[in-house]
């Protein structure tokens, strides 16, 4: 292991929502962690599908939205009240796989069911990063 890195470790409590019908999935998520105060919370298990979804492929700067019937595979992310780092990935009604990171636009189909993870005693938050240049995840003990 780095020597470099540094560990907390936190105790966490478990919530479960079960998303509907054209819910968006970014939105709802938003919504959550802002009216339970949500510092440091990730996505523990998820199981769904969707009409519609919009994603960021690596490398590139746009969401591409596709609409059909697609399964989630799998729905992985961290979660706070001033943002997200969410990624997808989802299969066709012929089994091909797509994933990429979470945009505006996954739109439920007939359920999403996600059980979220909130750390306590522990913040999350985004700041600039100088190697990767984006903005990453900042750990802090509270």
């Amino acid at each position: 292991m780095n020597p470099n890195l540094s560990l907390s470790f936190h105790p966490a409590r478990f919530c479960t929502i079960r998303l509907k019908p054209g819910d968006d999935l970014l939105h709802e998520i938003r919504i959550l962690a802002t009216t339970h105060n949500i510092k440091a919370g990730f996505i523990a298990s998820s199981v769904g599908s969707l009409s519609q979804f919009g994603l960021r492929y690596a490398g590139k700067p746009d969401a591409t939205i596709q609409q059909g019937c697609f399964e989630i595979v799998s729905l992985i992310g961290t979660i706070e009240t001033t943002g997200e780092h969410i990624h997808l990935s989802v299969s066709d009604e012929n089994g091909a796989m797509l994933g990429g990171h979470v945009m505006k636009g996954c739109i439920v189909r007939t359920t999403l069911e996600i059980v979220i993870g909130i750390l306590e005693n522990c913040q999350y938050s985004r700041e600039h990063c100088e190697l990767s240049g984006y903005e990453e995840l900042v750990i802090k003990s509270i």
